[in-house]
């Protein structure tokens, strides 16, 4: 799946239950606080943010495959930390990594095979992979509200998402020279406070894309119209841990 633009500074106000979900995962890397981290999938910093706070004596990268959340990170982080746009299926690194998070950002992406190589081959040996993003089942009851609006630009698209699940990302994590693996799923639902902004945002903005201009407000409204009030996303979390081998 190519990447997609959104709309950063929408996206930042909207990020809490992200950046709620992000706290654990970078309680699971158990940094010291000097170590070098990259933050694959930065979206707009709130995360990267956090992860500093963890590292005082370290070193954080901060990549996205969107620029313009990259130029939000910036504008939240200054000097902080470099922040740059890269699809994390081209990453590579000339400096390997003690460790990686990532937060939101796989089921964005279609090739975990390819993924989880350049990850691998990222990290130095020992180094340790932390992982949360949308699990098998994520948001089934949004997209039954997508499928009953049943737009004709829709009809036959596999969607944007990639929900996989806890066996074949194991085998895929170990085909890649990961060792010592976890992978499980954990529920998470979410109840925005503006489910119609969330929703254009976060949610619904890949499929906004093949709509023209003046249907997609219509198409957000009619989402929501086909969800059970009050508005709640019944979101699944796919979590790994990992570590390449010494």
């Amino acid at each position: 799946m190519p990447p997609r633009e959104w709309n950063a500074a929408s996206y930042d106000r909207m990020s809490d239950p992200q950046l709620a979900m992000a706290r654990d995962v970078i309680d699971r890397l158990d940094l010291r606080g000097d170590e070098r981290v990259l933050d694959a999938g930065c979206g707009s910093g709130r995360v990267t943010e956090a992860l500093l706070e963890r590292v005082p004596n370290g070193t954080v990268i901060a990549v996205d495959g969107s620029q313009a959340m990259v130029d939000q990170a910036r504008e939240r982080l200054g000097d902080r930390v470099e922040a740059f746009a890269v699809d994390l299926l081209d990453l590579t690194v000339t400096q390997p990594f003690d460790a990686i998070l990532s937060t939101a950002t796989f089921h964005w992406i279609g090739d975990h095979e390819r993924l989880f190589t350049r990850l691998h081959d990222a990290l130095r040996p020992g180094g340790r992979l932390a992982v949360q993003c949308g699990g098998a089942g994520n948001i089934a009851n949004v997209q039954v509200a997508i499928d009953a609006v049943d737009h004709p630009a829709l009809r036959g698209w596999p969607g944007p998402w990639n929900f996989a699940a806890p066996e074949e990302t194991t085998q895929r994590l170990a085909r890649a020279g990961f060792t010592d693996i976890w992978t499980w799923l954990q529920p998470w639902p979410v109840d925005p406070p503006d489910p119609r902004e969330y929703f254009t945002t976060v949610i619904l903005g890949s499929h906004l894309e093949r709509l023209s201009e003046d249907e997609r407000a219509p198409f957000v409204d009619a989402v929501l119209e086909k969800m059970d009030a009050p508005v709640r996303a019944n979101y699944v979390r796919l979590n790994l841990l990992a570590r390449r081998a010494n």
